[in-house]
């Protein structure tokens, strides 16, 4: 850890206290941080509001503060989006938010493992939302990981009565099987190798929680489908192994989803005829936009059963145990840092 200066707060930004911050599995995987260190951790905050620049508001039809949608003031606890597009270009008119130009470049200031930053302007007009008083620290802590599982669900395109598998059941595993179950999946079924996640995963809805380890994946499925496999089959881990066994678990007519890239240098030698005559779609779900997190909010003040998730909480001096224990994949859920704890 070290004290770095922030910049003089401008105008339309927010100094905001980290009051918590999740620890998000994608920040241990090695290609992944190599490729972007250094930069400081953290993407996953819940804040307070300590100082406002003039102007920072909210943005709605072009405009800061418009029909009600009033400027932020100090001691408001707020979710804060590491990225936020512009909402203007022809990305983001087709809700194409991480792919627009200004998503990709904004970012907090120096990162949300940390006791304080500034929030962009970009980020304060697009995706900064008031946290109400009945959502806790630990729960918004949530809310940009469930937007990301929102709009994962919603390409999958998922409908009720559908059979679910979710491949890898940490968190992010663990988030999609409670809202496949919340949207009215018929079947849901989970796969991983640790025990104590396949016995978790029955606490978030899983009718079956497969051992991959034990049996080959796809007949696991199958015994549990009548044989014809899962309609939505989400691929958790970036492994091209799990990717794999994903394209012969899915049914006939449905979705495999791709949540985590493999590395630039791994490929997926992709089944073209067999997903071809069985009408499969391959669809990639990377990040989410203001929409998801603004869903994500609500279907957790709304009472989405996630609690359970938390497993562990630290403070910022333990924060290299902490990404440890996320690290090494096996009993912790979500982890917490608290960066005003000790």
């Amino acid at each position: 850890m070290r004290d770095v200066a922030l910049s003089p707060l401008r105008d339309g930004e927010l100094l905001v206290r980290i009051t918590a911050c999740g620890i998000c599995s994608s920040e241990t995987l090695q290609w992944y941080a190599d490729r972007k260190a250094p930069f400081v951790l953290g993407h996953e905050p819940v804040a307070v509001i300590e100082a406002c620049g003039t102007g920072a508001a909210p943005l709605l039809n072009g405009v800061a503060g418009a029909n009600g949608m009033l400027p932020f003031a100090p001691g408001e606890r707020v979710f804060v989006h590491h990225h936020a597009p512009c909402m203007q270009c022809r990305r983001c008119r087709r809700r194409d938010y991480v792919q627009c130009e200004t998503w990709r470049s904004s970012k907090l200031q120096p990162g949300a493992m940390a006791q304080f930053a500034i929030v962009p302007v970009e980020s304060v007009r697009a995706d900064v939302l008031r946290v109400p008083d009945s959502l806790d620290d630990d729960l918004a802590t949530l809310i940009e990981p469930l937007a990301t599982v929102v709009k994962s669900v919603r390409r999958s395109r998922l409908r009720a009565g559908d059979r679910v598998l979710v491949i890898g059941l940490g968190t992010m595993g663990m988030l999609h099987l409670a809202l496949a179950r919340f949207r009215g999946a018929e079947v849901l079924m989970g796969a991983d190798r640790v025990a104590s996640r396949l016995d978790a995963a029955r606490t978030f809805g899983a009718h079956h929680a497969f051992d991959i380890e034990s049996a080959p994946l796809h007949e696991q499925v199958a015994g549990a489908t009548d044989g014809e496999g899962a309609d939505i089959v989400i691929v958790c881990p970036g492994s091209i192994a799990a990717m794999q066994a994903a394209a012969q678990c899915v049914a006939p007519g449905g979705t495999v989803v791709l949540f985590t890239p493999a590395a630039a240098t791994e490929y997926w030698p992709l089944p073209v005829h067999d997903l071809f005559f069985k009408d499969v779609s391959v669809v990639a779900s990377y990040s989410a936009g203001p929409d998801d997190t603004r869903e994500a909010l609500t279907l957790l003040a709304d009472g989405l059963p996630v609690r359970p998730l938390v497993t562990h909480r630290f403070g910022l001096d333990s924060i290299a145990q902490a990404y440890r224990l996320v690290a090494a994949g096996t009993d912790a859920l979500k982890v917490i840092v608290y960066p005003g704890r000790s």
